[in-house]
């Protein structure tokens, strides 16, 4: 009787240390990831296109600078100093391809969907973001995180993320001995 009041005991903590630690996880993950929105002009074929030319140059111009960031914070503070820059790499790939609308990049907190990157799901939130915006951002959109550099890497695989419960460590060795 007294072990079975322990293990329901044991299991009321469990299954509310479970609730607590998903709703702490998704306020964490929001808070622990930088991404990246680009918004086409429209969902027309050309501006669909060009959003990913623009995509792809952006892109390519922060993979070394994010490369360099140890934190989102050192992230958001590069992205804040290259604003500009930025937006001339987008305006130079519209301007190329004939487009007479510009880029507007800001950094700002934004509700995303819920996404999966490979074996990583971000849960739907407000997170903090860059925001391309192509012509008046009407158009489908373009995802990707920024922090840790999900989409710049080529590798989104959170091998180096360990999940542990000390409550579940104790458990075990309870029934253990």
């Amino acid at each position: 009787m007294k072990k079975g009041c322990i293990v329901f005991g044991l299991l009321f903590i469990i299954i509310l240390t479970a609730v607590l630690t998903a709703q702490e996880s998704k306020a964490g993950a929001e808070s622990a990831y930088l991404r990246m929105h680009v918004r086409a002009a429209s969902d027309s074929a050309a501006d669909q296109a060009v959003k990913y030319e623009v995509k792809d140059a952006v892109v390519e111009y922060l993979i070394p600078l994010a490369a360099q960031c140890e934190s989102k914070e050192e992230a958001m503070q590069m992205l804040a100093g290259e604003l500009d820059s930025i937006e001339a790499v987008a305006n130079k790939v519209l301007a190329a391809r004939g487009f007479k609308y510009t880029a507007e990049a800001e950094l700002r907190r934004e509700e995303f969907p819920t996404r999966v990157y490979e074996d990583i799901t971000l849960e739907a939130g407000v997170y903090d973001a860059l925001i391309v915006e192509l012509g008046g951002g009407a158009g489908a959109n373009w995802w990707c995180v920024i922090y840790p550099p999900l989409c710049f890497s080529g590798e989104a695989t959170g091998k180096n993320i360990v999940f542990r419960s000390r409550l579940w460590e104790i458990v075990q060795e309870f029934f253990a001995g």
